[in-house]
């Protein structure tokens, strides 16, 4: 006979599935430094995004701010040690990880919802919002988009075009690194990931050779 849960097992199933989205609530976490901006990255307007509540992938309908997720192989949050099954920062967790409840999860469908900030609220620096302003304009899914549908149609020119906007990504990032020291994680909150990454919600793969050339290939 299977008891219904009532309290968590420590199972990590909820860590290693994915990382929580910031709240409004959650910013005093960044202010107290419980949570660092290294340990964040922005989702911007237009990326493809897996939505764990329908469960299905979809495009982001707005820019959302989301605790870092571990590049190893287990994958999860970065703030989970799976080996000691514990939370890092669990007595200050994000309202996401509070309301959470595998076994219930109506509290948090009412915590889903409210609103979420976006980098503005989290970046105090002009200069750098300045920068990320720049990037999104020239950069902005949008354009991305048009340029895949175009592919088809237009050929070499779209691909130049998608191109284009890897170059300018990239190069901004190494701009930032290197006159204003800031770091990989850095750049993620504040320029959203590398186009080189998230180039594959369209289907495609880029091939870098040395610092300047870009290729594009399917997946």
């Amino acid at each position: 006979m299977n008891v219904p849960r009532d309290h968590c097992i420590r199972c990590g199933e909820c860590c290693l599935s994915s990382s929580p989205t910031l709240h409004t609530e959650d910013l005093d976490l960044l202010r107290e430094g419980i949570i660092k901006k290294g340990d964040l990255y922005t989702v911007r307007k237009g990326e493809l995004i897996r939505n764990n509540i329908h469960g299905r992938l979809e495009l982001a309908s707005r820019e959302m701010i989301k605790v870092r997720e571990r590049l190893e192989k287990e994958g999860g949050c970065i703030f989970y040690v799976h080996e000691e099954r514990k939370c890092t920062i669990y007595e200050r967790r994000p309202v996401q990880c509070v309301a959470l409840k595998c076994w219930d999860t109506s509290e948090f469908m009412e915590v889903y919802p409210r609103e979420k900030p976006c980098r503005r609220d989290v970046i105090e620096d002009p200069l750098l919002m300045a920068f990320a302003d720049k990037h999104e304009e020239r950069c902005n899914y949008s354009h991305l988009h048009r340029y895949a549908r175009a592919i088809e149609l237009a050929g070499e020119s779209a691909v130049e075009g998608i191109l284009e906007l890897l170059r300018y990504d990239f190069h901004m990032r190494r701009f930032l690194a290197e006159n204003l020291h800031l770091n990989r994680n850095e750049a993620d909150l504040l320029l959203g990931r590398p186009l080189t990454e998230t180039i594959g919600m369209f289907g495609l793969k880029v091939v870098q050779k040395g610092e300047k050339e870009f290729f594009l290939t399917i997946i």
